[in-house]
């Protein structure tokens, strides 16, 4: 092949971002060439002290990849090591240069998996292709974490994104959250679980989901990953209901695996769905909520409410919270770190709520432990529902924090 043709032929493609208002990303590009080995040229404000280290890990995960010869630009902007390996890749795959190779960082220890009805009140959403998010996320709290491949990413950095998310799933300590992962609408959703279900995600929301069928196959698809992966941690599934058919099938789907340890709903595509606009009082949306709720709980599985989108009205979001738990719901989404207190506060039950939950559950053990089958608090008889409801505000109260064990009794 002349020299010429052949030049024509080899690609540049980059990934990743750079520029003022950038911070813990890095901007890398690759020109394929017919050779001369890999050319680094680096742009960073800490190359005086980590630029050696920098492009020491760019040609490693280059040769990982079995590229040899490629002129590469790397422009950085505090990118930690996990970002600087998905951005070389991805950059690489774009240009041709990679098959089926992947460069990955080394991973850190995971703890238990999580009980399917661990607390699940906050879940706080972070965009799956911007890195500056994921770093401190878990430092603020939440009760998970969610890896977004979806709504929050452009759809031409789908593939990027999910190389980042990948990275991240095995290097970033996200403390004690619940490491989620929102993955695409179906079909391109299962290229999403070909990355992400070898990290051992500790859960995965199906967005848009409308029948069980859909939520059956993304049950087989991270079955067979997991077996390909000899991956035994227990991966949850929580499909969101984001429209009105998905709505009317939401027992059917609520039932569709025993993976699935939540159903939540999605109110701006659902009030999309039926053309009407989304209000602070969640009016428009009361039966979709009710009907979420009651599927989930029929079905033995957490339900879980919408965002808050004004991440301005705090009064507003307590307000929603507090009526959210009052229908039945367990949790919320959230897309700002500052909604997270409020969130967890509005789900919490109230002392006079507490104290008389308590008193119930001591009397409930005392009738126990005399071998009595009735129940009573002074001088009131209490049905067994009651006492059922009683024990779990105390066991979810103890999973909260708001009481030591000691006083949570047996529940």
């Amino acid at each position: 092949m002349p020299a010429a043709t052949e030049a024509n032929q080899l690609q540049r493609s980059e990934a990743g971002r750079a520029g003022g208002d950038v911070r813990s990303d890095v901007r890398v590009s690759v020109e394929a060439r017919a050779g001369g080995g890999i050319e680094i040229d680096l742009q960073s404000r800490v190359a005086l002290y980590y630029g050696d280290n920098i492009h020491q890990q760019v040609l490693d995960v280059l040769r990982t990849l079995d590229v040899e010869h490629a002129i590469v630009n790397v422009v950085d902007e505090g990118a930690l090591p996990f970002v600087i390996a998905a951005r070389v890749e991805a950059a690489a795959k774009r240009a041709g240069l990679v098959k089926a190779t992947s460069a990955l960082p080394d991973p850190i220890p995971l703890p238990p998996a999580y009980a399917k009805d661990r607390l699940r009140r906050s879940r706080l959403y972070l965009p799956g292709n911007e890195p500056k998010y994921f770093i401190n996320a878990g430092l603020h709290g939440p009760d998970a974490v969610i890896l977004d491949l979806e709504d929050s990413v452009h759809h031409a950095e789908k593939d990027a994104a999910r190389l980042l998310v990948r990275n991240a799933l095995r290097a970033v300590d996200f403390g004690a959250a619940e490491r989620m992962v929102r993955i695409n609408q179906l079909p391109l959703g299962l290229s999403d679980l070909e990355e992400i279900v070898p990290q051992s995600p500790d859960l995965v929301l199906v967005p848009k989901v409308e029948s069980a069928a859909q939520v059956q196959e993304v049950d087989e698809a991270i079955a067979r990953i997991m077996g390909q992966n000899k991956i035994t941690r227990t991966i949850w599934l929580m499909p969101i209901l984001e429209s009105a058919l998905g709505i009317e099938n939401a027992f059917a789907i609520a039932t569709a695996s025993k993976r699935i340890a939540a159903l939540t709903i999605g109110l701006e595509d659902f009030t999309a769905d039926l053309g009407v606009a989304k209000t602070s009082t969640g009016s428009e949306s009361l039966y979709a909520r009710q009907r979420v709720v009651n599927a989930a709980h029929a079905a033995h599985v957490q339900a879980i409410d919408s965002v808050y989108g004004d991440v301005a009205d705090m009064e507003g979001l307590q307000r929603w919270g507090e009526a959210s738990r009052a229908m039945g719901f367990e949790g919320m989404g959230c897309i700002h770190p500052m909604q997270i207190e409020v969130i967890h506060r509005a789900f919490a039950p109230s002392p006079a709520e507490l104290e008389k939950a308590l008193k119930i559950v001591a009397a409930f053990e005392e009738a126990q432990a005399k071998g009595l089958g009735v129940v009573s608090l002074g001088s009131k008889m209490i049905d067994a529902p009651v006492v059922h409801r009683a024990v779990k505000l105390v066991a979810r109260a103890h999973q909260m924090g708001l009481i030591p064990p000691s006083e949570a009794g047996h529940a």
